[in-house]
């Protein structure tokens, strides 16, 4: 479509350039259709452009769960324990960072944490999109607690995925 607006130009500046004893009033009137198609083959482009261009909006929901002797909070002062996340309405090609608190309530093993996550719904959803946390190998006395920024990514290339929900662990080992 495109090709066909610039053949389309080369041809009336073409007839344009071999007019060249018309009169002065035709060679304006040749030269503001150039100016006119321009700028209508610009703007066709524009909407073009604009047409194949979308955002996406993706429900999400996570569930969130801890091993023995691990809590998981919403606050600084682990008083309000977290057992869900919601990460809004993420588009492909962004990420969603969540604070977290986490604290090892047992007594006398220090416990190093990981996440991992599971039962993605839909299954595609797993891989286009992933949660992290910048806590992993982080090891935790007894009592101990810390903040963990927790990551939600959507692929750019995501596609078919309006809703999804999973459940994520994080898990303390000794």
């Amino acid at each position: 479509m495109i090709n066909h607006r610039v053949r389309l130009l080369a041809n009336l500046l073409k007839m344009k350039h071999n007019s060249a004893s018309s009169t002065p009033k035709s060679a304006k009137l040749g030269f503001v259709v150039v100016v006119i198609l321009t700028i209508i083959a610009v703007a066709l482009t524009c909407t073009t452009y604009a047409a194949l261009t979308t955002n996406r909006r993706v429900d999400a929901s996570g569930s969130v769960s801890a091993t023995a002797n691990l809590g998981i909070y919403s606050d600084s002062t682990c008083q309000t324990p977290l057992t869900s996340i919601e990460w809004g309405a993420p588009t492909p090609g962004t990420s969603i960072t969540r604070i977290i608190y986490i604290k090892n309530t047992g007594i006398g093993a220090s416990l190093s944490l990981s996440l991992t996550t599971s039962n993605w719904d839909p299954a595609i959803a797993d891989g286009p999109i992933t949660v992290s946390f910048d806590k992993t190998g982080t090891r935790l006395s007894p009592g101990q607690s810390t903040a963990a920024s927790m990551t939600l990514t959507i692929s750019p290339t995501t596609v078919d995925i309006i809703n999804f929900s999973l459940a994520i662990t994080i898990t303390g080992n000794q």
